[in-house]
This record gives structure tokens, C-alpha cells and sequence, in this order.
């Protein structure tokens, strides 16, 4: 007999990497600021770089407690 997957574990599992795939790319982002990295928008005006550092500070955090509850969700921790 064929087990039908769950759904919200079948969710939840794809959120949890979308989840660390985002904080691994606002790592690396930091990163990148902390060499000194500087953007600009498309016309030009460049990013307060320190909002952007603190943008992502943040999102590394929500990421964090986001990435916990799924795990927790999910029994792998």
C-alpha cells in the first residue's frame, strides 16, 4: 500500500529550505557590506547601506526563529 505524503509536512519541509536559502543569501549579503560592498538603485541614488545592514540583521533573526519553529514543527530538533 501507497503512503500519501501530508501536505503540511510537504509544505512546511519546503518552507524551511526556502527559509535557510534566504538567510544564507542576507549572510552573504552582510558580508559583502561589511567588505565595504555599496549599491545604488537603477537610477542611480545609492542604498543607505547601514538600513540595508540593519534590513538584514533583521531578516537573519526572523529567519532564525522562523527556521527553529519548523524544525521544532517538524521533530528535527
Amino acid at each position: 500500500m501507497k503512503t500519501v505524503p501530508d501536505p503540511a509536512a510537504t509544505a512546511a519541509t519546503a518552507a524551511l529550505e526556502r527559509y535557510r536559502d534566504q538567510r544564507v543569501t542576507a549572510i552573504h549579503r552582510l558580508d559583502l557590506i561589511a567588505r565595504g560592498a555599496t549599491l545604488s538603485y537603477e537610477d542611480g541614488t545609492p542604498v543607505d547601506m547601514a538600513s540595508e545592514k540593519r534590513r538584514l540583521e533583521e531578516m537573519v533573526a526572523d529567519r532564525d526563529r522562523r527556521i527553529a519553529a519548523l524544525e521544532r514543527d517538524l521533530g528535527l530538533t
